[in-house]
């Protein structure tokens, strides 16, 4: 009755969200629901795809580039009037039949509208292809980074999804912690009516329940809160809680370690990108001294020219050009580049060195944590079982006055606190299996397989 209580009054505390009403999910379905629709998860994508058209715009320089533009011009400069009108096709003899060219010397001022097509196109430029692979090594790394946020995604829910077992667990213990308490009260309240016991048992004992009705109504809130993290966790955006369907078990890993660890050299997309890193930084250098060798861009203008109206057309006329650029001298330039991307890419090549040792690491660690976990487990169950045993024993000396309310109380305290911790290392067992395959990088496929 009394859990019926705790349990409506925190719907009403909290009515918005649907508690009761919003189904269960398994660990496969949070997980799927949270690769749709975690905003982590679609900022990485657009990362990836946003790598992707830098792949784009670097092939784009292989392509011609075509332009049109419109001058207009005015001027009473000699030089440009004779250009402007030899251009225009409105040049002729008459211009010459002067008693003198001072008017060639001094024109009015005259207007030319120009219309210009021009076509450029690279025939020989090193520097695109390494460009290029740049931007490869660029998509495939945040490739690597979105696979990695799938893999942190995926874990989160996992930890998620084990908070809410593990609040359903210490909500049941807590339950069982009321009905123990109300048992002894009633126990010594029998004695006290009977005459066998005293007054102060009873309201010790009501006290005592009290206090483990406040832990429930806790463990409630405790359970209401983690299911809300899991909707929270899963990409809900309306404050959904979700509760789960099943109880998940720790998997059974692989014993040897040297085994783990060779899966997470093969599996783990953190090192991967950064391996594409040092890739990257390689074609850097690539990049680097391409700038010694020659360019040679190839040309082609197509040109109206008007005296009155835009795109008009007085005359027209076509230049086809190209152009061999090879630099020479730069003061060192090019030279010091091509260190700095030297050192850029020994750089890389060392971060990815330390970070190998520390994923080799992190492995050996997680495996060791598991085991720690698994010996703590198993001390838990025995502890528990001596605490039950206890409980029991000091329960029928209290009924034939051997022993006193305060050593029950105690004895039942104790109880409550080895099945709190039985919970705890329940959920912190699963939770080390799940790290080390989180530090393998297999969790993903172990989830969803």
């Amino acid at each position: 009755m009394k859990r019926a209580v705790v349990l409506a009054w925190l719907a009403m505390a909290l009515p918005t969200v649907g508690w009761a009403a919003n189904g269960q999910v398994t660990v496969r379905e949070a997980v799927t629901r949270a690769l749709e629709h975690n905003h982590l998860l679609k900022a990485a994508e657009y990362e990836r795809r946003a790598a992707g058209k830098d792949v784009a715009i670097s092939r784009s320089r292989y392509f011609p580039r075509i332009y049109l533009n419109e001058t207009l011009a005015a001027s009473n400069s000699p030089t440009s009037v004779f250009m402007m009108k030899l251009n225009q096709g409105r040049f002729t003899q008459d211009n010459f039949d002067f008693p003198n060219l001072n008017h060639l010397n001094h024109p009015g001022h005259y207007n030319d509208f120009q219309t210009a097509f021009t076509l450029e196109q690279p025939l020989l430029d090193f520097s695109i292809g390494s460009g290029l692979d740049i931007a490869r090594k660029e998509e495939d790394a945040r490739g690597f980074a979105l696979e990695k946020r799938r893999q942190e995604v995926t874990f989160q829910v996992y930890q998620t999804y084990l908070e809410v077992q593990k609040a359903r667990a210490y909500l049941k213990t807590a339950d069982q912690a009321v009905l123990d308490a109300r048992e002894h009260q009633r126990l010594a309240t029998v004695r006290n009516e009977a005459g066998v016991g005293l007054r102060s048992d009873e309201l010790r004992a009501r006290t005592y329940l009290s206090e483990m009705e406040q832990q429930e109504i806790t463990a409630g809130n405790n359970l209401l809160l983690a299911k809300l993290r899991l909707g929270q966790a899963m990409g809900s955006d309306d404050g959904q809680s979700y509760d789960i369907a099943e109880d998940v078990q720790p998997w059974q890993p692989p014993v040897d370690t040297n085994r783990m660890i060779s899966l997470a050299l093969e599996n783990r997309q953190d090192m991967k990108e950064i391996e594409a890193g040092v890739e990257k930084a390689g074609a850097g250098v690539g990049l680097a001294r391409k700038a010694y060798l020659p360019t040679v861009y190839g040309s082609a203008t197509y040109q109206q020219n008007d005296r009155d109206i835009p795109f008009g057309r007085d005359n027209d006329a076509w230049v086809v050009a190209a152009n061999l650029r090879w630099e020479m001298f730069d003061g060192l330039r090019r030279n010091s580049e091509v260190g700095k991307a030297r050192l850029q890419q020994q750089a890389a090549a060392e971060y990815l060195e330390s970070y190998r040792s520390e994923v080799v690491l992190q492995v050996k660690e997680a495996s060791m944590r598991r085991e720690e976990a698994g010996k703590r487990l198993e001390v838990a169950r025995h502890g528990l079982l001596a605490a039950e045993e206890v409980v029991r024993l000091v329960g029928r000396r209290f009924e034939n006055s051997i022993s006193t309310m305060t050593e029950l109380l105690d004895a039942q305290t104790a109880l409550n606190q080895a099945r709190t911790q039985m919970v705890e290392n329940e959920s912190n067992y699963a939770l080390a299996t799940a790290r080390l395959y989180q530090a393998a990088g297999i969790f993903l496929k172990e989830v969803v397989k």
